[in-house]
């Protein structure tokens, strides 16, 4: 994960400063953009070909939103934030991709911030 991460800063600091090279964004498969970083609730993203899938993230707000408990529904007030994700069908059944994204929905909303990596 701290590769990875260290990659991405990489390759995002050489496409704001114009260095990025075509060879450096080529062969890849799946996309993760963050429309959050401007203020965006959520976009519609774009695959790029001949990437697969792409997924964006929105920016995180507090809402309201319904608590089920024993005692009955509530309302509280939850961080939220949108995922939206494009793919090509010829390759990613809609079945899957609605799978997949619930999955990444479940994964975010059961994080544990002190979780150790």
């Amino acid at each position: 994960l701290i590769g990875l991460t260290k990659e991405v800063n990489r390759l995002a600091n050489a496409g704001r400063n114009n260095q990025l090279k075509p060879e450096e964004i080529q062969d890849g498969t799946f996309t993760l953009t963050n429309v959050g970083s401007f203020g965006s609730l959520m976009g519609t993203p774009i695959i790029n070909q001949p990437q697969v899938a792409i997924l964006a993230v929105g920016t995180i707000k507090k809402k309201p939103a319904v608590i089920e408990t024993p005692q009955g529904d509530l309302i509280g007030i939850r961080h939220m934030m949108y995922l939206s994700l494009s793919y090509d069908h010829r390759w990613v059944d809609g079945s899957l991709g609605g799978s997949f994204l619930r999955r990444v929905g479940d994964y975010l909303e059961q994080w544990d911030v002190n979780r150790e990596i």
